[in-house]
């Protein structure tokens, strides 16, 4: 249990330090602000979406190691998925984080590194603000609607 804890940190740190698609998205036609006020965590996270497909998918701002890992995995994941697939992600991904199921792990891919952080109930909004501004995002319909978040 060690080893899969060190590896589940390694990925963690990984994706923090070396976050994947982060950046701006000029061309995005939904977008949406994320903001915890609880510890300072920003977001905003910039979609392309096509024929109700995630095209491209990427983020901005600054926040803890969870978050930024997170919303990191997050657009992995999320690229090239329906909306209604990444909204089930999401379900899937919210019910690990907060200890409500205890279903295949495999089916979240990396994401199951997050397992762990349904002990520690402050660090969900966390680990879920990038997922609930992609949310907000996915229900805009177009760039001029910007969307803020709040997880308080």
């Amino acid at each position: 249990m060690s080893d899969l804890r060190d590896l589940y940190q390694e990925v963690i740190l990984d994706h923090n330090r070396h976050p994947r698609n982060f950046g701006a998205l000029d061309d995005a036609n939904r977008q949406a602000d994320g903001f915890n006020p609880l510890c300072g965590d920003k977001i905003r996270v910039r979609l392309i979406v096509e024929d109700e497909r995630i095209v491209d998918i990427r983020f901005e701002g600054a926040g803890c190691a969870i978050s930024t890992s997170s919303a990191s995995l997050m657009t992995e994941i999320l690229k090239g998925k329906t909306v209604d697939e990444a909204k089930a992600v999401f379900q899937t991904f919210h019910d690990l984080v907060t200890g409500k199921t205890e279903g295949d792990l495999a089916t979240l891919g990396k994401l199951a590194v997050f397992a762990g952080v349904s002990e520690f109930p402050a660090r969900v909004k966390c680990a879920t603000l990038c997922w609930h501004t992609t949310q907000a995002a996915l229900d805009v319909n177009s760039k001029s609607e910007q969307t803020p978040v709040s997880t308080e």
